[in-house]
């Protein structure tokens, strides 16, 4: 399977283009305008009972409106420069952004020093939660995590090739992965998204995302295409059906990652091992199946990838996939040294080199 990028080269640009010190012009004078007290009596002052999440910029927590109705208030920490920009990107991005599978915005605050973006509250919260969380609560049978995975990839294919211009999201793991009362997947967190139109073949930019769901083209390189998303993507397959986080790299006595591992248990035809112990009764055929799209998706050259609505057919039908076209994926490995590239992409344009702590390794077929 091939899937290549055509047209002439040209730098894209971040989403926002706000300056940095205002607090964002049209979008949020287009957005509901909450003030700072409504939210803070909605959360009970942010206070620690009512906390559901952190990321990179802030603080997620439950809040109730004084008509009955639940909100999730992020709250960005006052601190940070860069959450400001994160803070206007993800007003703008998604303001206007409506699909089942994509977390709606209800509105934001601008209030001073406090940057406070408002959303739906989904019942079930995070994906890494269900999967790497208590299982006491909360158990992912494989229909719910077969769920998970096609909504996750509709809502992607709905950002890639659906919108114009089309959005990167840049961050796609299991914890901006939201579900509701019934699992339906919603993306999140799209404070490192970036617009990409249809006359450019990637875009420049820092590296920007989480360590074990990296493309390797774009953490040597710092190319960025929407084939970065479909990495991050099979990875979370993978996490889905195994129940085991990317970030771990301990599998069975040996340090390998999670695709690595799957990598060898598909060069060994044992993809079954793969599977969550915690997954009583499932469809064989179709869970290998997921497994081997996932390792589609996370193919060393970014070309060879499937866009997203290819993705989606390959979840959504019975059909036999093309194994022969199937090559090795690329793994990111912590180093706490510069990168060393041990990759070789024969079908790719060459990739400059960058200082950056992560080294790139294939596993080569026997």
């Amino acid at each position: 399977m091939s899937c290549c990028f055509f047209g002439a080269r040209k730098k894209g640009g971040d989403l926002v283009h706000h300056n940095t010190r205002d607090t964002g012009g049209d979008s949020i004078a287009s957005t509901k305008n909450f003030s700072f007290s409504e939210l803070r009596l909605a959360t009970n002052n942010f206070h620690q009972t009512n906390k559901i999440g952190r990321g990179g910029f802030g603080t997620v927590y439950k809040g109730t409106l004084s008509k009955g109705k639940e909100i999730a208030v992020k709250k960005l920490a006052a601190e940070s420069r860069q959450g400001l920009r994160e803070f206007l990107t993800e007003i703008e991005t998604i303001s206007n952004v409506k699909h089942p599978n994509l977390v709606e915005i209800i509105g934001c605050c601008a209030d001073g020093n406090n940057r406070i973006l408002v959303y739906e509250y989904l019942e079930n919260r995070s994906l890494d939660g269900a999967l790497f969380g208590s299982r006491t609560s909360i158990k992912l049978e494989w229909d719910k995590r077969a769920t998970v995975c096609l909504g996750t990839a509709e809502g992607l294919a709905y950002l890639h090739e659906e919108l114009v211009p089309h959005i990167v999201h840049r961050d796609i793991k299991a914890s901006n992965i939201l579900l509701d009362k019934d699992y339906t997947p919603k993306i999140g967190d799209f404070g490192l998204a970036k617009l990409f139109p249809d006359n450019i073949t990637h875009i420049s930019t820092k590296i920007a995302g989480t360590t074990g769901y990296l493309a390797p083209e774009y953490v040597l390189g710092g190319q960025l295409t929407m084939k970065a998303d479909v990495y991050s993507f099979g990875v979370l397959i993978l996490e889905t059906v195994s129940g085991r986080s990317s970030s771990s790299s301990i599998w069975q006595g040996d340090k390998k990652s999670l695709l690595e591992w799957a990598w060898q248990l598909y060069q060994d035809g044992k993809l079954l091992e793969l599977v969550d112990e915690e997954l009583d009764d499932f469809p064989e055929k179709e869970v290998v199946r997921y497994i081997k799209v996932a390792l589609f998706c996370t193919q060393a050259n970014a070309n060879r990838r499937p866009m997203m609505s290819q993705v989606i057919e390959m979840l959504s039908r019975d059909i036999q996939l093309n194994e022969k076209e199937l090559t090795p994926p690329g793994f990111l490995e912590d180093s706490g040294a510069s990168m060393r590239s041990k990759l070789k992409l024969s079908e790719c344009s060459t990739i400059q080199q960058s200082s950056v702590p992560l080294t790139i390794t294939q596993v080569t077929p026997r």
